[in-house]
């Protein structure tokens, strides 16, 4: 496959509108671009650098670009307004991106219930059909929820869609795939895992790691998923840092995202790669969470 390019690190920024060198894994001005290169879906936090909330013309401006390699974007939080930029953004650019969009309820459930009423207001206010599903939550077990507390805010979530005339929008949970049982499936309308093998304690190669995801979505279709759509919420390889053994550089990244999105094609495989921009925003954290960026 064609070697592809990521903006380097000298020209990196949080705002994809930035520089008018800024070259992505593909765009559709790109002779070389065809359906065959493009990402089925691809996670988008809008965040500023500073970690202040963009405008309208900064999200519209980015989703403009990510429409060029993907038709499904992944929101994790309404906050910000993100979701209403992002379906205003969409609208007004007759845009061909679908949105799944998150709750964040890491922060309890009052956060949870502030989040669901923009969802609720924003999916009223544009036309919701753009929406094609809602996770509650994000890699919440692993942050120590248990797992009766994530199917009841589930149960919430879905009820309250159903009596806002909304229930046509799937709703489910985000989970690392190691901690997705029958009974968290058996709550959602999808199984939706991150599987994130830059975690791994050994690395032997790209091509091992991708055939590793592959792998552990087969096990979870296999022992908790009873049929139900299994898709990657969150898959990626960071361009700089240090996660252990697996090589962290801009080519390895490169070459992640390629043998990846070949290997999911050929397993008929829905994915979210993480992510579209590189989140500086995410100061004080390890370098590798400010370095998965595709732009």
């Amino acid at each position: 496959m064609e070697t592809e390019s990521k903006v380097s690190s000298e020209e990196s920024s949080s705002d994809l509108s930035s520089s008018e060198s800024h070259e992505t894994i593909a765009t559709e001005n790109n002779p070389d671009y065809t359906a065959e290169r493009a990402l089925w879906g691809l996670t988008y936090s809008p965040y500023n650098t500073d970690g202040s909330c963009p405008d309208l013309a900064t999200v519209t401006s980015q989703l403009q670009k990510v429409a060029g390699v993907t038709s499904n974007i992944r929101l994790y939080s309404t906050d910000c307004s993100q979701l209403r930029n992002a379906l205003q953004a969409i609208s007004s650019s007759n845009l061909n991106l679908g949105i799944h969009a998150g709750l964040w309820i890491s922060d309890g459930e009052s956060r949870m219930q502030s989040d669901l009423d923009e969802f609720i207001a924003a999916a009223k206010q544009y036309d919701s059909s753009l929406i094609k599903g809602l996770s509650v939550g994000n890699e919440d077990l692993s942050k120590g929820m248990s797992e009766s507390t994530l199917i009841g805010y589930i149960n919430k979530v879905r009820a309250r869609l159903q009596s806002e005339g909304l229930g046509h929008i799937p709703v489910y949970a985000t989970e690392q795939d190691a901690l997705f049982s029958q009974s968290l499936a058996a709550a959602c309308d999808l199984v939706q895992i991150n599987v994130h093998t830059i975690f791994d304690s050994a690395f032997t190669s790209i091509d091992a790691s991708v055939q590793s995801v592959i792998n552990r979505v087969n096990t979870v279709k296999a022992n908790a998923a009873k049929g139900k759509l299994v898709r990657v919420g969150e898959t990626g390889w960071a361009s700089a840092g240090n996660t252990g053994p697996s090589p962290l550089t801009l080519a390895n990244e490169i070459l992640y995202v390629q043998k990846f999105r070949c290997a999911a094609r050929k397993s008929g495989l829905e994915y979210f790669y993480f992510e579209a921009k590189d989140a500086l925003w995410k100061q004080g954290q390890a370098v590798s969470e400010q370095n998965f960026g595709i732009f």
